[in-house]
């Protein structure tokens, strides 16, 4: 398969475009010549966004469950006649010690990252399967190669869980001429992005020392984001129009976009290939003796 849109203009629709890469995004699309469907939990948030006969906001919350996103889809779908592109973009970054926010803190994390990302997905699907091609986007995050910091595993596994979803969703709407794309940035400077506070119900003594280092870390994150975020979104654009610098190129299903994300890629990688080569002997001598 290959990176191609045959250059049609495109619907896209975008959750999450009241910042971030989400309010990157929208400009560059419109600017390629396509249509946008913009969403965001509260209209307020993206009334800089710009205006034109291809644009229309859409409020929308992705936890307020299958049954209303599916009927804001089918609004959306209304608009413009079809949706080509939806990116699962609208997320969240809470951070907590596992053992201090336990499930209560995932679920809240997964609620928006996951499931929202999942239901919005579904309601977007049965179209593109009518029309027999589209494209999902998942906006992941390198943090799912390299959650090994305090706070990290919230945030971090609900990235790698949209992953996984995203690996086996491609396998599964192939047939359909339907294309899936795990985007995995890096450190990008977008307002917002340590928004959320690290989480303070329920503190442990034992990880007041962590916890320092933590805060300090967080409150001098700027200088670590390197990467710019329209930079990022242009080549998002020419990879799904399969123009500019991904014109000819296979389609990859991953798009690591920025250094720390490639580094981090590679050292995980690494880090398993050696496993698997100090202890392959171990691992593959578990077979029955008699199958």
């Amino acid at each position: 398969m290959v990176s191609s849109s045959d250059s049609k203009q495109l619907v896209w629709y975008i959750t999450g475009t009241s910042s971030g890469m989400g309010k990157r995004l929208v400009p560059i699309l419109l600017s390629r010549g396509d249509l946008v469907i913009a969403t965001a939990r509260s209209l307020e948030g993206v009334q800089d966004l710009p205006t034109s006969d291809s644009i229309r906001l859409q409020q929308l919350d992705v936890t307020d469950g299958a049954g209303i996103i599916k009927q804001k889809v089918d609004e959306a779908v209304s608009w413009f006649g079809r949706i080509d592109v939806v990116v699962n973009n609208a997320g969240i970054g809470a951070k907590c010690f596992t053992e201090e926010g336990g499930s209560e803190q995932y679920r809240r994390q997964y609620n928006v990252n996951v499931f929202g990302a999942l239901d919005v997905t579904t309601a977007v699907l049965p179209h593109m399967r009518a029309q027999r091609s589209g494209t999902v986007v998942m906006v992941g995050s390198r943090t799912s190669w390299f959650p090994e910091f305090s706070t990290a595993g919230l945030y971090g596994s609900s990235k790698a869980a949209l992953r996984v979803i995203g690996e086996t969703l491609a396998v599964e709407v192939a047939p359909f001429n339907i294309r899936v794309l795990i985007v995995e940035p890096g450190a990008f400077r977008t307002e917002k992005i340590f928004s959320q506070r690290l989480y303070d119900g329920n503190e442990l003594a034992d990880y007041d020392k962590q916890r320092a280092i933590a805060l300090e870390k967080f409150s001098k994150i700027d200088k670590f984001l390197l990467g710019d975020p329209v930079k990022a979104m242009h080549v998002l654009a020419d990879v799904v129009r399969g123009e500019g610098r991904a014109k000819g190129k296979p389609w990859p299903l991953y798009l690591p976009l920025g250094k720390e994300a490639e580094d981090a890629i590679r050292d995980k990688t690494k880090l398993l290939d050696n496993v698997l080569e100090e202890w392959g002997d171990i691992i593959r001598d578990t077979r029955l003796d008699n199958p």
